[in-house]
């Protein structure tokens, strides 16, 4: 499954933003199930950023969701996030 979390951040934050996703993205990557995962600025609307996640499975994610150092690192970012759905089921796995 993967994960999709997306941002709308001033240009003026955007250093500062890029920052806190590696941290997040870190804490993250620390979790059992954790597969890859990345982050980008939108190419065409600037202030839009993403951070994609791959899990083994569903429960993966969530579990992370809970662990202490996501909850100091990771949980802060992903709470900035554009309120909408962002977990999926990959139709197969690499």
């Amino acid at each position: 499954m993967f994960a999709v979390a997306r941002f709308n951040v001033p240009l003026a934050e955007s250093a500062a933003f890029q920052s806190n996703l590696e941290v997040a993205l870190s804490a993250l990557a620390l979790c059992p199930g954790y597969i890859k995962g990345e982050f980008g600025q939108n190419l065409d609307e600037t202030t839009l950023w993403s951070l994609t996640t791959h899990w083994e499975n569903v429960g993966s994610y969530r579990r992370a969701l809970s662990n202490n150092t996501v909850k100091m690192q990771a949980i802060p970012v992903l709470a900035q996030a554009i309120d909408e759905p962002g977990a999926y089921e990959a139709p197969y796995t690499e």
